[in-house]
This record gives structure tokens, sequence and C-alpha cells, in this order.
């Protein structure tokens, strides 16, 4: 198990924890699945699949729990994936949101049922401008949009 970070956020699934881990670290560079931990014949999940999956997204540590139906995942927690530019904005949009459910401003859930935030690096510094005019601009811009254009929210900020 990853053992450096004091908090890694743990993610309960019902049973598809190593398959969400191994779909997330696809996807992020710097990722990898660190260790599996099984049931055994004690149980409570069945003797060999996985119980505890530790993994690293772009080097942040993260366990999967597949500990049974009881919890779902809700908006009232997130992932936010800094985007460098709409190149990336465009990757992670369809390849997280690809089986699940596309949200407003950014936001989708991914095909487990986990909440992520698609965000452009460019959007705070325009919603958090000295230029709160233009800043409202995109905030109405970004308020109408399911996956973030940079250069839409950049041209309403700009008032054209």
């Amino acid at each position: 198990m990853i053992t450096t970070a004091k908090i890694k956020p743990c993610l309960w699934f019902d049973r598809e924890g190593e398959e969400a881990a191994n779909f997330y670290v696809s996807l992020f560079p710097d990722s990898r699945v660190a260790s599996v931990s099984r049931y055994g014949e004690a149980g409570p999940g069945e003797p060999g699949s996985a119980m505890v999956v530790a993994f690293e997204l772009s080097g942040l540590p993260f366990m999967a729990l597949n500990a049974g139906p009881a919890f779902k995942f809700t908006e009232a927690i997130s992932l936010s994936v800094d985007c460098a530019d709409q190149a990336e904005v465009d990757f992670y949009w369809e390849a997280l949101g690809a089986g699940g459910e596309y949200s407003r401003c950014g936001w989708l859930k991914d095909r487990y049922g986990l909440s992520w935030q698609i965000t452009p690096r460019r959007l705070p510094q325009l919603l958090s401008s000295a230029d709160r005019a233009g800043a409202a601009r995109a905030m109405r811009a970004m308020m109408g949009m399911a996956k973030i254009d940079i250069a839409a929210i950049e041209a309403a900020y700009a008032g054209i």
C-alpha cells in the first residue's frame, strides 16, 4: 500500500474498485496501481476478489474499497481535473464521461458514479479577474455550458 501520504481519499465501490482504479490510472500521467489486497476465505467479499486497491493519480494517493452496495457517490464530493488547454478539457471530458452522465459547468459523473470537474486553468483566472464586468460575462457563459469551451468563455469575458 501507499504509505507516504498522511491523508488518502478512500473511494467506496460495490465491487468495481479494481476496474475503476485501472481505468483512472490509464488516463492520467504519473499514475499507477500500487497494490491490491484481496478478500480471503473469511470474507466478507468473494474470496480472491479485490478488497482494497491502493493507487496514485498524477502522484496523489487514493484507495478503492470494494465494500458492497451500502453507499453510493454523490456530487457532495468530486475530483477536479486541472486542464492546461481545450485539448485536455476535451480528452478528460470524453474519457471520464463515457458511459456516465454529463452535467453543467464542466461537471460529469463517470461510469462508476464518481463526480469530476473538468476545469481549464484559464477559467478561474477569468472568473477572479479585476475586470468584474468581464468576470460576470464569463460566469454567465460558463453557467450555460456543459463541457467548458475556453474560447467561448474568453469571448464572453471580452464582450465579443
